[in-house]
């Protein structure tokens, strides 16, 4: 077989060969076999019909390609083997040549993982981990301004709604108010707060709290905790932003399409839960799923970024996540999803642990 490679753009790769008559031709007799073997031939028992007549009942343009589909299925993959082509994604095939005593001729384009020119990620990392750190420093304090806050917050999730009606309104009169008379209105009302008052009961009645000083602890804690996981929010969103900006990938749109195929499904998830139909939702909101498609392209691209770039530095700094822990949270995932593939759960949950080791990594750095 005489194979040329040709790199196109968007890690696209171009396979363009021959596969020389006599090997072609060998395919022949498997492919009439597997064509005649569904072919229903008055007089003959279904896959017993003889050549002859196969041939008669069958275009050869079909046998031809039946032909070039079991070439193919068996050569492709022992090309990519060959020439060291990660290929992902279903292949495009195109015959260039078919006919009976010559060679097939094809091209096949099929997409490739991309090459990834990763940045100084480390002092990337180390730079954002630093500055984040020295200005939000005072942000991490918790003061007795954000406990009140919270608190009142709180009180008004919890405050009965009162409405109050006033039904006699002053009747104006030419050249003032006639403070002697008063006219029956159309009843005017407003909603008013009753916010209850901040107790020991109160206290014990939204959670483990003893009395009032000890839920003001308790929930001082708690709001250093939410600033503390904000703040590491933070600072990972601006540590992958800066190292995809400056990464150099020239992207496949299979996993751009994949990504954003996985955002869709999470908001029909979700719209779902809420009780609503996802069509409902687009007729709604005046949209269809191209629109949808469109505006979630530049998340697609960079999450399918981002995954490229956790993975090459997990294998550049051999980055694993522990067997047991792994482990562990397939035990979690299946007790609680009972129908969930226990391969799939486990890819998951490795996927989801290493990034977890790549992003402490970055932040000890």
């Amino acid at each position: 077989m005489k194979v040329k490679i040709n790199k196109l753009p968007k890690s696209i790769v171009e396979i363009e060969g021959e596969l020389e008559a006599p090997a072609f031709e060998a395919y022949f007799a498997p492919a009439l076999q597997r064509l005649g073997g569904n072919l229903e031939i008055p007089g003959f028992r279904k896959g017993k019909a003889p050549e002859a007549v196969l041939l008669s009942k069958i275009p050869e343009i079909k046998i031809l390609e039946e032909m070039a589909g079991l070439a193919l299925n068996e050569h492709y993959p022992k090309i990519l083997v060959a020439e060291k082509i990660d290929a992902i994604g279903a292949p495009e095939i195109t015959l260039t040549k078919l006919a009976r005593g010559n060679p097939l001729g094809f091209k096949i384009k099929t997409a490739v993982l991309p090459e990834v020119e990763l940045p100084d990620y480390k002092k990337i990392a180390g730079e954002i981990r630093s500055d984040l750190e020295n200005a939000k420093r005072s942000n991490l304090e918790v003061t007795d301004e954000d406990v009140e806050n919270t608190i009142m917050d709180i009180r008004k999730s919890r405050a009965p709604k009162v409405h109050i009606t006033h039904p006699l309104t002053p009747s104006p009169k030419e050249g003032g108010v006639n403070n002697d008379s008063l006219s029956l209105g159309e009843g005017q009302g407003e909603a008013k707060e009753e916010l209850p008052e901040l107790n020991d009961e109160f206290a014990r009645s939204l959670g483990p709290f003893q009395d009032v000083a000890d839920f003001k602890a308790k929930l001082k804690e708690n709001i250093k905790l939410e600033k503390e996981i904000g703040r590491k929010e933070k600072t990972r969103l601006e540590i992958a932003e800066k190292i995809i900006n400056e990464t150099k990938i020239d992207l496949p749109e299979i996993l751009i399409d994949a990504e954003v195929q996985k955002i869709l499904y999470q908001m029909e998830s979700d719209i779902a839960r809420m009780g609503l139909k996802f069509e409902e939702y687009l007729k709604h909101i005046n949209k269809n799923i191209e629109d949808l498609k469109k505006e979630f392209q530049k998340d697609g691209e960079k999450k399918a970024k981002l995954a490229l770039i956790l993975n090459r530095i997990a294998a550049e700094e051999k980055i694993t996540a522990p067997a047991e822990e792994v482990a562990q949270e397939v035990a979690h995932i299946l007790e609680h999803y009972k129908d969930a593939d226990p391969e799939r759960a486990r890819m998951h949950a490795e996927n989801v642990l290493t990034n977890e080791k790549i992003f402490q990594f970055l932040e000890s750095q």
